[in-house]
């Protein structure tokens, strides 16, 4: 793999753990109500270990495409919220801003995520 490779794998690491901390703190912040709040550091989780993978291993171009497709994933998964995250940005009231919050930040976080694998991938060809 190419000099995108390792910045890929730091950058994965570093937006794993970004989830880890959201996931957790949105479950905090609706007082333990929703076991939901927590599929930000479920995806956080994963993500650190296919960046550790990566880094650790010859298993590099494994690694980058499971970051993308984990970035993807969690970019389609939380689009349901973008009505919400348009009118939580308008001032209209929402059901839950931390939910809204988190969902908002999940979505730019994998965006990031598919972005920094992709530029990776295309490096290497």
């Amino acid at each position: 793999m190419t000099d995108s490779t390792p910045f890929a794998f730091t950058s994965g690491l570093i937006i794993g753990v970004v989830l880890v901390v959201l996931g957790i703190g949105a479950w905090v912040l609706t007082d333990f109500a929703s076991m939901t709040a927590l599929i930000p550091a479920l995806f956080g989780i994963l993500v650190v270990g296919f960046a550790t993978v990566g880094q650790e291993t010859d298993r590099e171009r494994l690694a980058v495409y499971g970051l993308g497709a984990l970035g993807a994933l969690g970019v389609l998964g939380s689009l349901r919220a973008v009505p919400d995250i348009i009118a939580f940005a308008t001032g209209e009231e929402v059901d839950s801003a931390v939910a809204v919050a988190s969902q908002g930040s999940m979505i730019v976080l994998c965006l990031a995520l598919v972005v920094v694998s992709t530029r990776a991938v295309l490096a290497d060809r």
